[in-house]
């Protein structure tokens, strides 16, 4: 089977043989996120398990820096290749990863420091603060390494290696799995087997990159020899901006969901929320999947001013997303009693709760998929500006705006229908600039 190159015209057929290992990497990284929840909730206890998902959007915003100069700055990797300068394509290559693990360390210190006061805030009290802060601070261990990982998921497809991603998710992957039974099942470490099981995956996932690059002198790709460019620093931020502003925005969203479900049912509502969460991991993760892949792509066409392929691409991912839309909204309404049983098959009332929230929540799948391309799409054209609107008034204006406003008419239900709202008011918005943008770089 030949060799896939960015510079290729690309079928329905091609184009999914490019993107499914992105997609099968990210629900990998999705099925490994969870692994943590599975385990604690069954082995360890609801509480353990409601303080997890209380500190999570904690560490997931720490990470955000890692999505910001993956997406933003294989975009401009990806441009630069497009026009052929590969030299000062390994330059820029080289400052972001050298930047990045400065960042990474920096924040992981910051993290350990501020954990104990950051889930006193988010609302935790008594054994749950103290369990946040013992998987939370475990887990700033690592959190150089995951940020890296999250990097390099973007740049192997740039290099146009994604096979590479997913072979060191599915190592990352299994790694935890395995450790969590370790950990948890064998030797009953509780919580804290869960964090070091989660800890030495991302271990694997941000080293291997490292040397891969470093040692692989044939890659498209390579670290090596590079100069401080303030400019590319800048660009690559505005450019990333938008994944960036995604990221902090789901983790204050995410923080926000708990907090109303905690007034409205308890440590149940978050054990809920949590469930509902890690199954939208997965399902999300084919949409993140895709427009990480087909990102490269976009970029490289851009910058070789090829529009006919531009118009193609964005044709066809049009139509997989609303095929995948349709596809994936049954499956999570047909199986949403059997995902939900995985974690909380243990408490019939919890289980109740979740299986209606997950099936109301569920609805906005139809949805979510144009938004999340649409952002990404603007961001691998190097307009970060664009990608950063869509990212804003999708997470943060409007998803904050419907969790505040339909409980009060709805109560629980109403948070569980907040996202619908949200993604379809977004959806008009990705859709303008669709449009409105349509002529001037020439996919439509």
């Amino acid at each position: 089977m030949s060799k896939i190159k960015l510079s290729d015209h690309f079928t329905f057929r091609r184009l999914l043989r490019f993107t499914i290992p992105s997609i099968i990497m990210m629900v990998c990284t999705s099925v490994y996120s969870i692994v943590d929840g599975l385990f604690v909730s069954n082995f360890v206890g609801k509480e353990q398990f409601a303080a997890l998902n209380l500190i999570m959007p904690v560490i997931m915003a720490l990470s955000t820096i890692g999505f910001m100069f993956g997406t933003g700055g294989s975009a401009i990797v990806g441009i630069t290749l497009g026009v052929g300068k590969k030299e000062q394509a390994n330059e820029f290559f080289s400052l972001l990863v050298y930047v990045m693990m400065a960042l990474g360390f920096s924040a992981a210190v910051l993290g350990f420091i501020f954990m104990r006061p950051l889930a006193i805030a988010l609302g935790a009290k008594g054994q749950m603060i103290s369990d946040c802060v013992l998987y939370g601070r475990i887990s700033m261990i690592s959190l150089p390494f995951f940020m890296l990982q999250i990097m390099f998921q973007s740049f192997y497809i740039t290099a146009e290696r994604p096979e590479m991603s997913l072979k060191i998710s599915i190592a990352t992957g299994l790694t935890n799995m395995i450790l969590d039974y370790v950990f948890i099942a064998v030797f009953h470490w509780g919580l804290a087997g869960a964090a070091f099981a989660t800890v030495t995956g991302e271990l694997i996932g941000g080293t291997i990159p490292i040397f891969y690059f470093f040692l692989n002198k044939t890659s498209i790709l390579h670290l090596g020899k590079t100069r401080f460019s303030g400019n590319v620093l800048a660009k690559t931020c505005l450019n990333g901006s938008s994944e960036m502003m995604t990221n902090i925005s789901t983790s204050i969203v995410n923080m926000l969901y708990n907090y109303q479900v905690m007034r409205f049912a308890g440590e149940d509502g978050v054990a809920a929320y949590g469930v509902i969460m890690y199954a939208n991991f997965i399902f999300a993760a084919m949409y993140l999947g895709y427009t990480i892949g087909c990102a490269p792509l976009i970029s490289y066409n851009h910058g070789a001013d090829n529009r006919k392929e531009l118009h193609n691409l964005f044709k066809k991912s049009l139509m997989l997303i609303s095929v995948t839309g349709i596809l994936m909204l049954s499956i999570a309404q047909g199986l949403a009693g059997q995902v939900v049983g995985l974690f909380v098959g243990y408490d019939k009332e919890l289980l109740a709760l979740t299986i209606t929230g997950f099936r109301i929540y569920s609805i906005s799948y139809l949805l979510n998929g144009f938004n999340i391309w649409g952002s990404g799409f603007f961001t691998a054209l190097g307009n970060g500006i664009i990608s950063a609107q869509i990212a804003f008034f999708r997470t943060l204006l409007f998803q904050c705006s419907m969790v505040l406003l339909l409980p009060v008419f709805f109560e629980i239900n109403g948070v569980w229908a907040a996202i619908i709202v949200a993604e379809l008011l977004a959806l008009v918005v990705t859709g303008q600039f669709l449009i409105r943008k349509r002529k001037v770089y020439g996919y439509a």
